[in-house]
């Protein structure tokens, strides 16, 4: 009987296995699905890596007169009707603005692609906002008091720790709210500002309260200067208590100390800086502006200018598709040395500015 039934068996085996091909064929196309999947990965890797790599462009400066005119508290190309910290406080809401609004819009706290993997352009934005911080700090305790006992603006007042809220929160709050609210803070402190019925917001561009806010630029350019001389390693002589014969500190420290940035963090601490400067060089033509009387007194605004000078240097483009570490004098370019070089002559000429601007 088993041999009567296996001539049946051998033929319809080749149709049974014609038939499970063609059920394949047409319900299971595998190849398909995974040449349609590896097309689709594709794409969106490089759709991801244009738009990142667009996200990535610095912005551009802008013209702080001309934002102060778009704020309208002057009439455009007039300047004939420039209200005393106008240009200042204008230029404070244009940098933060450009930081939200720039493309892709702030990336620090982004949680999905591509901002998640960028880490130049969010560094650069960190570098802006402490600026921005460090400016409406300025705004709140010096520029809009009369002296010390005066009392504080209620915008700037609730501004300037809107602005210092976390740069990499995403929800509940957004760093963005936070920023927008801060924004429109100072836009209602700059419309009291602009305003001649008003007289409980003022601006008072005296050298005293520039000097204030150029110490505190002063130490952040030091502090952006030794990191990014840091880049090679070197030993530094410890300097922590040098004039003072009674100082002391808390935690003993050695003679001598060994100063190197991570690698991984050398490019961080470039282009933290590239932004910092990138804010400072609008902060400082504002004063150039709203404190143009005091600089004329002392003679310095030449002094101004040249700081601008030097700063706007460390905005050339980076023609290097990476930032390189090449040791001083070595075969390949160190640019964290190049911006350290310009941050610290900038730096120099600010401590040079404020002496100016303390003679009588």
């Amino acid at each position: 009987m088993n041999d009567a039934q296996s001539p049946t068996s051998s033929t319809s085996s080749p149709g049974l296995v014609r038939r499970l091909r063609n059920f394949g064929d047409d319900y299971l196309p595998q190849g398909r699905w995974l040449n349609i999947a590896a097309g689709a990965l594709l794409l969106y890797a490089v759709a991801v890596a244009i738009l990142g790599a667009y996200w990535s462009i610095a912005p551009s400066e802008f013209d702080v007169k001309a934002r102060a005119a778009s704020y309208a508290v002057i009439g455009p190309g007039s300047t004939d009707d420039l209200v005393t910290g106008a240009v200042t406080t204008s230029t404070l809401l244009g940098v933060v603005q450009t930081l939200l609004d720039k493309p892709g819009g702030f990336l620090s706290n982004d949680r999905f692609p591509p901002g998640v993997y960028l880490d130049n352009i969010p560094n650069w934005e960190y570098g802006a906002l402490i600026q921005s911080r460090d400016m409406a700090r300025a705004m709140r305790e010096y520029f809009s008091r009369s002296q010390s006992q005066s009392k504080e603006d209620a915008d700037l007042a609730i501004a300037e720790p809107g602005l210092n809220f976390r740069s990499d929160s995403w929800i509940l709050p957004a760093s963005e709210s936070s920023y927008r609210e801060a924004m429109e803070h100072t836009q209602s402190y700059l419309q009291r500002l602009a305003d001649p019925q008003v007289q409980d917001a003022q601006f008072y561009a005296r050298a005293d309260n520039l000097r204030e806010w150029l110490a505190v630029v002063n130490t952040r350019l030091g502090s952006l200067s030794q990191r990014l001389s840091a880049s090679v390693g070197q030993r530094r002589v410890n300097t922590d208590l040098a004039g003072e014969s009674d100082a002391s500190q808390s935690t003993a420290t050695p003679s001598e100390l060994e100063v190197r940035t991570p690698w991984y963090e050398i490019d961080d601490v470039f282009y933290e800086s590239r932004g910092a400067a990138w804010a400072l060089i609008h902060f400082l033509k504002a004063a150039e502006v709203d404190f143009a009387d005091v600089l004329r007194k002392k003679n310095a605004q030449v002094s101004l200018r040249q700081i601008i000078r030097e700063l706007e240097a460390t905005q050339d483009f980076v023609w290097s598709p990476m930032i390189l570490n090449g040791t001083g004098f070595g075969f390949l370019a160190n640019h964290s040395l190049v911006m350290a070089s310009y941050i610290s002559r900038a730096n120099a000429a600010i401590i040079d500015l404020r002496d100016l601007l303390s003679q009588g």
